[in-house]
């Protein structure tokens, strides 16, 4: 017997990995997070038990896997975006170790990575920036120490902020002295569900533009040069005369 956590990926349900699709439908026990994967995702399963983890506490979903675990049946357990990535999945993991239950985390594709597909960007460009930060607003849940907003933005690096969007006026402040606010930004809304939605600006004309779309929750904030950029360098790995392995 083995807990499958499957990434179900930010809302499509075609952005599932051929993997986790396969789980899902031969799995005999389904715990899937209700509120944030739609039950498309779930389509063509013959489960004997599905269970929405939104209606869960801690403790009763360990408690279904449990008895599943007694029965010897595998457990699809599913959730948005990639588990692995503000998942909750760390708690859940720490629970099924003590009891001695395995488990398997399959990957799946992040909201980060469906809003850029949206936008039609790359994250990373050479001389514009190189890496990417994944974080989240700290509001009833304090960022540890050197994690806090002000400080990330220091570095000027791709930023993809999670939890946000209800408190854009204060991250917009903390982005501002740092990255300049003439700097690209986007809020994604629901990206690549049925409703998504999206606009961009830049750090100081924003504000008003998501106000106007009425987004409060379920959206994702990206921040940086990237998003606007036309004066990069080629990469190496394409440009004439550069030579490697598979082209020497």
């Amino acid at each position: 017997m083995t807990v499958y956590f499957i990434g179900a990926g930010p809302g499509d349900a075609e952005l599932i990995t051929v993997k986790g699709q396969r789980l899902i439908r031969s799995c005999p026990v389904i715990i899937y997070a209700g509120s944030l994967v739609p039950t498309a995702v779930l389509e063509g399963h013959q489960a004997e038990q599905v269970i929405n983890s939104a209606e869960l506490h801690l403790q009763q979903i360990i408690n279904a896997i449990e008895a599943a675990h007694v029965k010897g049946q595998d457990v699809a357990r599913v959730h948005s975006g990639d588990p692995s990535l503000y998942g909750a999945i760390g708690e859940q993991i720490r629970c099924l170790r003590a009891l001695g239950i395995p488990y398997e985390i399959i990957p799946g594709v992040t909201a980060t990575a469906a809003s850029a597909a949206l936008l039609g960007i790359e994250l990373t460009l050479p001389d514009i920036s190189q890496s990417v930060i994944l974080t989240r607003y700290a509001d009833k849940s304090p960022m540890p120490a050197g994690e806090e907003l002000h400080s990330l933005a220091q570095h000027k690096a791709t930023m993809a902020i999670h939890l946000g969007v209800q408190h854009l006026e204060k991250i917009l402040g903390e982005l501002r002295p740092h990255y300049g606010g003439d700097c690209p930004i986007a809020v994604v809304h629901r990206a690549t569900w049925p409703d998504q939605d999206w606009v961009t600006g830049t750090l100081d004309d924003i504000l008003e533009k998501v106000r106007a779309k009425g987004f409060r929750r379920t959206a994702l904030i990206l921040v940086g040069r990237v998003l606007a950029a036309d004066s990069f360098c080629e990469s190496s790995l394409y440009r004439a005369g550069h030579a490697h392995l598979y082209r020497p």
